[in-house]
């Protein structure tokens, strides 16, 4: 194929996946379906007008490799910590009863062991972008319903890495072979796992601590950071996905995950369309059909079933009954990692493409409803509640979870706001700072007392992760309209927010947004010198007084610093040994 109608192929596949991901918008549904339909439109299911090719296909690799080095990214260790023993608990058990369940479903409509292996593999697993996406879009990422779901799609993720690994081996033609593969499969992830742990405690901090300022550099030694895993992975003959997962997950565990995930996501959409349109254009009409009855029972069977599984081993965990039910409701879906499987089966030749096209018809079918189900899961709750109240019983109960609420926001890390943290902490319990200096972050850390965010305040990620929706009080030491406007357009209408202006034109814009008060130290530091020029006129021992009073201030403020810094204990978090 010519170099022209290669860019002719894209331009079509970018401008149609633009098309149709803003009509799947305006209807609610995630982009994820919105390009496979892209590719059932370009591909022989419609037009046949774009044919995948060796670039697209290998693009469509590379999508696979980011998404899997964005969900290690997600995969932070604090962010379950509270309820890791009962979430290893439910992990386990619902990947065997759906795995059994999808089996039992696959047998049932008739499909020849080789493919009810497969297809039970591929529906396993829970849609982590879509999850992630709508829970954090409601703000319920941090909830206990929430983070039950998130820390079982960890678990789901190693698994997926395990199958996909197990997939792209060479030689699977008996049991002893699998138990083989799956044993060197296990000491090779095993390896690259404890150097991904030990790169990120001891390697990562100190490289991006020196890096993180250059915002360029920054995302690009993070890429080839996963490219060098990806290589690892490849010398010892895993797939490129395990290599890019670990990889996240050394990265997760840094204080400026937030931050990189956000410039990463960009990326990763892109590789990620061309991906999942290249499914749709492995299958013909036929293909997708093959099935389609077959495809409307299972899914209807797994969706119930999924639901009452995760039900019941939440329940049984003692977690009430609504944190029961919203867990359990979130994960009914057969995920786009059935098409990551079965795309992997099609090319090592354990399945047909008409199997394919079933996977593809299950997904799109209940991932399109459970779009509308996790959006409306407490409306769902409220309808049925007074059925569901049978299963309460006495010793059940949700645990209580560290999250932000009610708390105070600081963006930017000065003097300013290092003099007011004090009160803040004082008035509000809790205080969050978000900033995008390493030093301050480093002088955070070695201090221990604040919640820190690393990060520019405009990526959504960052207002999420510091739930800037929920907070009571926020205070802004930028001088950036745009941050501010922002800040003013997303925090709750009863919240007090402190900005800070450069132009009087700025101030009053603010005003006009909201803002409680708008601080122009300009205008400030006119006063103060006002009140010294008076002093100095009027009574020039009270102003040499108040000028000694000042220089004394700011020497203990100093003498404060040094001593925290010759404190600082030996290892502890920001060391370059760390």
């Amino acid at each position: 194929m010519s170099e022209i109608a290669l860019a002719a192929d894209f331009a079509i596949i970018i401008v149609a996946a633009t098309a149709v991901g803003l009509l799947a918008r305006q209807t609610g549904q995630p982009t994820i379906i919105a390009y496979i339909l892209t590719g059932l439109i370009l591909g022989p299911v419609m037009f046949d007008i774009v044919s995948e090719g060796e670039l697209v296909e290998s693009m469509a690799e590379l999508g696979l490799g980011f998404l899997l080095f964005l969900l290690g990214m997600k995969m932070r260790f604090d962010d379950i910590r509270e309820i890791l023993r009962p979430i290893v608990n439910i992990a386990i058990w619902q990947t065997v009863l759906q795995t059994a369940l999808a089996l039992a479903v696959a047998w049932a409509l008739g499909f020849d062991p080789t493919e009810i292996v497969i297809i039970a593999l591929a529906t396993v697993f829970g849609a982590t972008p879509i999850i992630v996406k709508i829970l954090t879009d409601k703000n319920e990422i941090t909830s206990l319903p929430g983070k039950i779901d998130v820390g079982v799609l960890i678990v789901q993720d190693i698994y997926l890495v395990v199958v996909l690994a197990l997939l792209g081996a060479d030689e699977l033609g008996s049991a002893s072979e699998i138990a083989t593969t799956l044993g060197v499969i296990a000491v090779m992830m095993t390896f690259i796992g404890l150097f991904s742990i030990a790169s990120s405690r001891y390697l990562l901090p100190g490289l991006f601590r020196r890096i993180a300022d250059n915002k360029d550099v920054f995302l690009v030694v993070a890429i080839a950071w996963a490219f060098f895993f990806i290589a690892i992975s490849e010398y010892f003959d895993l797939s490129l996905e395990v290599g890019a997962f670990l990889a996240g997950i050394s990265v997760a565990q840094l204080p400026y995950s937030k931050e990189l995930e956000d410039r990463i996501t960009p990326i990763t959409d892109f590789f990620i369309l061309i991906f999942f349109v290249s499914i749709g254009l492995q299958l013909a009409a036929d293909d997708l059909l093959a099935y389609w009855l077959e495809a409307i029972v299972a899914s209807v069977v797994l969706m119930v079933g999924n639901f009452w599984i995760m039900f019941y081993l939440i329940d049984r965990e003692d977690f009430s009954v609504e944190t029961s039910f919203l867990g359990a409701i979130n994960m009914v879906q057969v995920s786009e990692f059935s098409l990551v499987v079965g795309a992997l089966a099609v090319q090592q030749e354990y399945i047909g493409t008409d199997v394919l096209g079933y996977l593809s018809l299950m997904a799109l079918l209940t991932m399109s409803v459970s779009t509308y189900i996790i959006n409306y899961n407490h409306t769902i709750y409220g309808r049925v509640q007074p059925w569901f109240s049978r299963f309460e019983s006495e010793g059940k109960g949700d645990v209580d979870l560290e999250e932000y609420d009610d708390h105070a926001i600081a963006i930017g890390y000065d003097e300013i706001t290092e003099r007011v943290l004090p009160i803040l902490e004082d008035e509000y319990g809790e205080v969050v700072i978000i900033d995008r200096q390493t030093d301050h972050i480093e002088a955070l850390e070695d201090e221990g007392r604040y919640e820190y965010i690393y990060g520019d305040f405009r990526h959504g990620e960052i207002r999420k992760a510091a739930n800037l929706k929920n907070a009571s009080f926020v205070l802004s030491s930028t001088v950036q309209p745009d941050v501010n406007r922002a800040l003013l357009e997303e925090i709750d209408e009863d919240a007090i927010a402190f900005v800070e202006a450069e132009r009087i034109d700025d101030a009053r814009d603010l005003y006009d947004r909201g803002a409680d008060y708008v601080i122009m130290s300009t205008h400030l530091t006119a006063e103060k010198l006002g009140e010294y020029l008076e002093r100095y006129v009027t009574d020039r021992d009270a102003f040499h007084e108040s000028i000694e009073r000042d220089i004394e201030q700011i020497r203990d403020r100093g003498d404060d610093r040094g001593r925290r810094s010759e404190e600082r204990p030996t290892g502890a978090r920001g060391d370059d040994d760390d």
